[in-house]
């Protein structure tokens, strides 16, 4: 049993205009048959049927959805998704925020999350934790891949806003590079993991913001959405 991991960049699709080329959102205004042509592109390229790719209606909550089949609609208001079926590609997408993939190989459990500022602080990764040990995956077996995201020297908020997060998301707080208050949604989260017990944790160095082959809505809006796949090799 092997699990796959796949992030896109913005190259690759036929949108157009912000979205050129390769968004993957069909909720941020692009033409909808170039989005359909785009999720058939990427089902092609990991090698999947398009009905086995999995999408979220993502809406920055908690929300843990269960799956063990294809589903015909997105999954409504749902920000993180496990799985025991193999083939079942889950995808979560991004424009900042923070992909989060899991996978344990040996109980062949995989799962998605959506974790900005909003889920990550409410713990959407911990409720994702919780319905993978569920279908059978240990903590200590789990490796997860924090994906590209806007950085902690350019996710500049509030000074009151920092202080909430890293209340409740510890080590997330940080500084920009013009040394006012930001947040490391990533270094909150991988804190978060490795208190919870997991052991490999890997993390995508790029920023979405500075990438300008990534998406980024805090960089330019309106614009497109990356996909971060994770699948069981049938």
């Amino acid at each position: 049993m092997r699990i796959r991991r796949v992030v896109t960049t913005r190259a690759g699709g036929v949108s157009k205009g912000p979205y050129s080329s390769f968004n993957l959102g069909d909720h941020v205004g692009d033409e909808p048959g170039a989005v359909e042509a785009n999720r058939g592109r990427l089902a092609e390229g990991i090698g999947l049927a398009p009905d086995r790719l999995v999408w979220m209606e993502q809406v920055h909550g908690r929300t843990v959805g269960v799956v063990d089949g294809p589903q015909s609609e997105a999954l409504e208001a749902t920000d993180a998704v496990v799985t025991k079926q193999a083939g079942l590609g889950l995808v979560v997408l991004t424009a900042d925020c923070v992909p989060v993939l899991l996978g344990d190989q040996e109980a062949g459990v995989v799962g998605a999350v959506h974790a900005g500022r909003v889920g990550a602080r409410v713990g959407v990764v911990v409720e994702a934790l919780k319905a993978m040990m569920g279908l059978g995956a240990e903590l200590e077996r789990i490796e997860v891949l924090l994906g590209p995201a806007v950085c902690g020297e350019c996710y500049e908020v509030p000074a009151e806003m920092q202080k909430d997060v890293d209340k409740h998301l510890p080590g997330s707080a940080s500084k920009s590079r013009r040394g006012t208050p930001a947040l490391d949604l990533r270094a909150g989260l991988w804190n978060q993991l490795a208190s919870a017990g997991v052991a490999k944790i890997g993390v995508d160095p790029r920023c979405t913001f500075e990438e300008k082959d990534l998406f980024s809505h805090r960089r330019e809006a309106p614009t497109g959405r990356l996909a971060s796949v994770v699948w069981i090799e049938p």
